[in-house]
């Protein structure tokens, strides 16, 4: 059994890569808006607050919003992480 030892300075530092997060989660976003747009225009005819489906379809679109702003905050603290590391 051999014992190898490594100098920390050969270790570079990485930077963490959110742009498939950034994508994915703007997928999501949209994905999720197009349900919701879709399960509340097929039960409009009964606006009311006992309408779950229409109810459903309204989480999903707020839903989406806090999800594209989440999405939208991660990509700017990252930007200009970046920007500073320059």
């Amino acid at each position: 059994m051999a014992n190898r030892a490594i100098s920390v300075s050969s270790i570079e530092r990485s930077e963490r890569d959110v742009m498939p997060l950034v994508k994915l989660m703007t997928i999501a976003a949209w994905a999720l808006l197009g349900i919701g747009l879709v399960l509340s225009l097929l039960n409009i005819n009964h606006f009311s607050d006992r309408n779950a489906s229409l109810m459903v379809g309204v989480g999903f679109m707020v839903g989406s919003v806090h999800i594209y702003v989440i999405r939208t905050a991660i990509h700017l603290v990252h930007s200009r992480a970046a920007s500073k590391a320059e």
